[in-house]
């Protein structure tokens, strides 16, 4: 039959979908773990099960996506920090349950797939997954035509990690006089971004190629830095009982992160002058005239992880994370409450 239709009529090339797939196979291989049972193009990634030396062990998953930091990328014409993004943020997330990240899948989807942005983003992943111990297990490349618009992409991953039940985190004995310890962020991370792009470049008619001199750094260079990953740092300090809690400060600020972690009969209160953040915050907040419980309410303001530590040994955990090349502050206490965070 003449003028029929073939699938790349309606927008999805197969041919560029297996180049991409084939651009990325080894950068996935690299990744794989002696726990890994499967190849790469599996129809689902197999992983052993067998955990010796917990005695019993628990799976923690967590999922999450870049949002809208990929039309920064997009615009600055810069992929590869969005696969390390998601990584580490998916580690970080069970990591404040006492986690051992294993094995990583990921999402791609665009409405026009193009090799070499699918390849940026994977082999940052994938880096970001050697330099864990992850395993990057499987993943998914999806072109939707009509989904996305055109130059548009999506990145979203998850994770699955272990932890002996004994150390689960947060501890039940959380309470008052306990500090926190704030770790210092890379910028915004992956949360705020429809937030801080209606601030900086349509409210202000700022450019992303505007070089902030006090950072010396564009705009769209400070915007794309990669999401900060604590684990390998943090791990060193969970087998002396420094830390009793964890809160990963992502989408909903301090105020909202923070309580997750915190008994029904304690709150936390922060002290804003223990640390200064990063010149981009009141760059945004000043472009967009936000006010300053909206800004610690979508943004991390600077502090990528908290940790709730035992007075007597705050000050010590402090000086090993910035001895292990961390920014680490006590910013705060824990207070009789309700689940609240304030600021002094």
């Amino acid at each position: 039959m003449s003028g029929g239709l073939d699938y790349r009529d309606s927008g999805v090339d197969l041919d560029e979908a297996r180049r991409s797939l084939d651009a990325i196979k080894e950068s996935v291989r690299s990744t794989f773990t002696p726990a890994v049972a499967s190849d790469f193009g599996s129809f689902g990634g197999i992983f052993s099960g067998v955990f010796a030396d917990l005695e019993e062990p628990m799976l923690v998953s967590s999922i999450d996506g870049v949002g809208t930091k990929s039309m920064v990328a997009a615009m600055v014409g810069s992929y590869s920090g969005l696969g390390r993004d998601i990584v580490c943020h998916c580690i970080d997330d069970i990591l404040v349950q006492g986690a051992k990240p294993l094995f990583f899948l990921d999402y791609f989807g665009a409405g026009k797939l193009r090799s070499e942005v699918l390849a940026a983003v994977v082999d940052g992943a994938a880096e970001a997954c050697r330099e864990n111990g992850v395993a990057l297990l499987g993943g998914e490349t999806a072109e939707m035509p009509g989904v996305y618009e055109q130059g548009e992409i999506d990145v979203v991953g998850s994770i699955v990690g272990v932890v002996d039940r004994k150390n689960m985190l947060p501890q039940p004995n959380i309470g008052t006089g306990d500090l926190i310890v704030g770790l210092g962020s890379d910028g915004l991370h992956t949360n705020g971004f429809s937030l801080a792009r209606r601030a900086l470049f349509e409210k202000a008619g700022r450019r992303h190629h505007e070089v902030m001199s006090n950072l010396g750094r564009t705009i769209g260079e400070e915007l794309l830095r990669p999401h900060r990953c604590y684990y390998r740092v943090i791990e060193q300090l969970l087998p002396d009982d420094f830390i009793r809690g964890m809160a990963h400060i992502t989408g909903g600020g301090l105020i909202e992160n923070l309580p997750r972690v915190l008994p029904s009969d304690c709150s936390v209160m922060i002290e804003k002058r223990a640390w200064t953040p990063s010149p981009i915050f009141q760059m945004i907040q000043e472009d967009g005239e936000i006010a300053d419980e909206e800004m610690y309410r979508v943004f991390n303001m600077g502090i990528g992880m908290c940790l709730i530590c035992r007075s007597e040994v705050a000050s010590a955990a402090v000086q090993r994370l910035n001895d292990a090349g961390e920014t680490a502050y006590v910013i705060g206490e824990v207070v009789k409450g309700n689940r609240e965070v304030s600021f002094i």
